[in-house]
């Protein structure tokens, strides 16, 4: 690969793509995005072409979701997973009818606390298997995950930062997470989480199909969370040939394995398949303010 330059990380003026469930296309290098084409049998740069689903392949076009990404390597260059950790399973929360509440979590003073091990679970209900339930954690970090990634087999994750911004590398480009902002990224997409200090926030995650925006339904055609005001990745690639540890969720467990080289080395995509962030400021709350709240609170 003697044509790609690596690209340095710098999470200064990011640019971002515009739209909630639209098709969006990019590349960090000019003509690295076949055209007319997914899989041809040579693609730019000699990069190789692999596609990310979402959903099964059955699906009606509407309900569909993948993107093709074009990497420098195959995906799957990564020894064995082995299993590190069961501190993901639902067995022994606490089963009780009454109304619980916590206090604030501390954010950790022990170093080297990434967000692989840095979630706490709260509750869950359901199985990943069944691709049924949720589970909510609340996440305390002191550290960036170098030279780490992962990537979630049993649901998609909301990340919703309350101290401390996050700055995002994912397969399909580079994110700045802020508190008052909510990132989505969605099962099986690599990534990894960088601090500049002690942070903490809270985490959904959801086992069946995928996050969307609600129906306006007769609020009418304004309100609420705007498609547009969601933003998407744009593509940046790196090629870096040194030991990377690659970690699975999967099954409420977590496994680990090493590669020989970055996993965010994917240099176009397209597709309707990828992370998205969302400014909660944004958010326009429709709200009764006549004489009654018309919510049922029980």
């Amino acid at each position: 690969m003697s044509a790609l330059v690596s690209q340095s990380v710098d999470f200064t003026n990011l640019k971002y793509q515009a739209g909630f469930g639209n098709h969006h296309a990019t590349e960090a290098l000019p003509g690295a995005l076949p055209l007319g084409q997914n899989a041809p049998q040579k693609c730019p740069y000699g990069l190789y072409a692999e596609q990310l689903t979402g959903t099964a392949f059955t699906c009606p076009r509407a309900k569909n979701f993948r993107s093709w990404l074009y990497r420098i390597r195959p995906s799957v260059t990564h020894a064995p997973f082995k299993k590190v950790s069961d501190t993901n399973e639902f067995d022994g929360l606490v089963d009780n009818p009454n109304q619980l509440r916590w206090r604030p979590f501390e954010v950790p003073t022990t170093s080297g606390i990434t967000f692989a091990n840095g979630c706490t679970l709260l509750t869950g209900a359901g199985n990943p298997a069944d691709k049924q339930g949720l589970a909510v954690y609340v996440y305390g970090i002191t550290a960036s995950m170098e030279k780490t990634a992962m990537y979630n087999s049993d649901g998609d994750y909301l990340i919703v930062p309350q101290q401390g911004t996050l700055t995002i590398q994912t397969e399909m480009g580079l994110l700045v997470v802020e508190p008052c902002e909510i990132i989505v990224i969605p099962r099986g997409i690599k990534f990894s989480i960088n601090i500049n200090g002690p942070s903490r926030g809270y985490v959904l995650e959801i086992f069946k199909a995928h996050f969307e925006i609600p129906s306006l339904g007769p609020i009418g055609s304004n309100g609420l969370a705007n498609p547009r005001d969601f933003e998407i990745p744009v593509a940046h690639y790196q090629d870096i040939d040194e030991t990377y540890t690659l970690i699975n969720k999967y099954g409420n467990k977590y496994w680990t394995t090493t590669m020989g080289n970055t996993p965010f080395d994917v240099v176009a995509w397209h597709g309707n398949y990828y992370p998205v962030k969302y400014d909660l400021r944004k958010f326009n709350t429709m709200n009764s303010v006549s004489y009654d709240h018309p919510v049922s609170i029980s």
